[in-house]
């Protein structure tokens, strides 16, 4: 059935109010049924559905604490009995009118029918009255007070099954999760493709020049030093840029971890220590490719200060996952007096740890011991 723009609106809270009328009944009598946890879900889901297409809101599903339930067919229950009672009251009387006005003749004489306050029709001139008055009233009635009713009844049932502000940043926390294991997973892409084409491409094309540039020195004539001279600082500025090229190979992602992963990278970054080290690595499962490059440049970068400024005679590498957390601590017994603010070392693993949302955290007392601790998430 349509409806113009006007109608469409007491309709619509017609519909709903005798439908709620209909469910609450329901509810009362199979009560027990309806508290099965099959079909617990879907009965609030599909009732929050019809309050959101009401309020025209979108209502994303979700599962109903059983206590919230329960609250909730008690309200429903409480609420839509006597709303619903108000609109089926509104169009049995319009009806009636509908009919009586008509058919009033039909009625015995005895017992004429009555309209409005029980007003007796007996004569055209009452029906057709009483009947317009009252088809009248309960159109404005249907009009303004039925739609105020089925939404403040869609509102209430909303309210009720509504998560709580706990279960709200449950979920918020939960898609953060998943977002941020999302962006991981995509970061630790992109790392390994800038490494492939720099290692693979810039490289390489800076090799073949160098090798050209060689070639061309060693072409040139004698008599020809101005140029000779110009090859040769293209030739070295070249090598330099390869070993710079190197060097940020190495920090973006290292070629180490694609070969041997984390625990084959850690394990050959404490043999080339110059402190002997010792590493414990627990099963630490698939770790993001980004944060393997956080972890792995935490525990080079902390060798390295080990090496020149700790005089330490032992260093422990001990890496845990836990759950959605990478653990990383370098310990150390040394001196101590390690500052990050002196240096970049220490401040570089701080920064690259917080980029993943991550921390890092230095105890370096004077006459030691040094421990760098570094906690970084997983995304899952």
């Amino acid at each position: 059935m349509r409806l113009g723009g006007r109608w469409r609106r007491p309709w619509r809270a017609t519909t709903y109010l005798l439908g709620t009328l209909s469910t609450a009944v329901l509810t009362v009598f199979a009560l027990p049924l309806l508290c099965h946890p099959a079909l617990r879900g879907p009965w609030a889901q599909w009732h929050q559905h019809r309050a959101g297409r009401l309020l025209d809101v979108p209502v994303a599903p979700r599962e109903t604490p059983v206590r919230r339930y329960l609250r909730w067919l008690l309200v429903h229950v409480t609420t839509g009995v006597p709303l619903g009672l108000v609109a089926l009251l509104g169009v049995g009387n319009a009806l009636l009118a509908a009919v009586v006005t008509p058919l009033w003749w039909a009625f015995p004489p005895g017992d004429p029918p009555r309209l409005l306050i029980e007003v007796p029709v007996t004569g055209w001139d009452t029906a057709l009255a009483l009947g317009l008055a009252q088809l009248a009233v309960l159109a404005g009635a249907a009009y303004w007070i039925l739609p105020l009713l089925a939404r403040a009844h869609a509102r209430i049932g909303l309210a009720v099954l509504a998560p709580s502000t706990a279960e709200r940043l449950a979920d918020r926390v939960t898609v953060l999760t998943r977002t941020r294991a999302d962006v991981l997973e995509a970061h630790g892409a992109e790392l390994r493709r800038i490494e492939r084409d720099l290692h693979d491409g810039t490289q390489a094309r800076l090799v073949g020049i160098a090798v050209r540039l060689a070639l061309a020195r060693e072409a040139l004539p004698d008599s020809s030093p101005f140029v000779a001279k110009l090859l040769r600082e293209a030739h070295e500025g070249t090598e330099e840029a390869m070993t710079e090229l190197r060097d940020v190979v190495r920090t973006i992602y290292p070629a180490i971890l694609a070969d041997r992963g984390l625990a084959g990278a850690l394990t050959a970054a404490a043999a080339r220590s110059g402190v002997p080290t010792r590493v414990d690595l627990d099963d630490l499962g698939q770790v993001p490719a980004a944060v393997e490059a956080v972890a792995y440049f935490a525990v080079t970068e902390a060798l390295a200060n080990v090496a020149k400024h700790g005089r330490a005679t032992q260093v422990r590498v001990r890496v845990r996952r836990t759950g959605d957390r990478l653990s990383v601590m370098v310990s150390d017994d040394g001196v101590g007096g390690a500052d990050e603010r002196i240096g970049t070392g220490l401040a570089g693993i701080r920064r690259r740890a917080q980029a993943l949302d991550g921390t890092a955290t230095v105890s370096s007392p004077p006459g030691g011991p040094t421990e760098i601790s570094v906690e970084l998430p997983c995304g899952w």
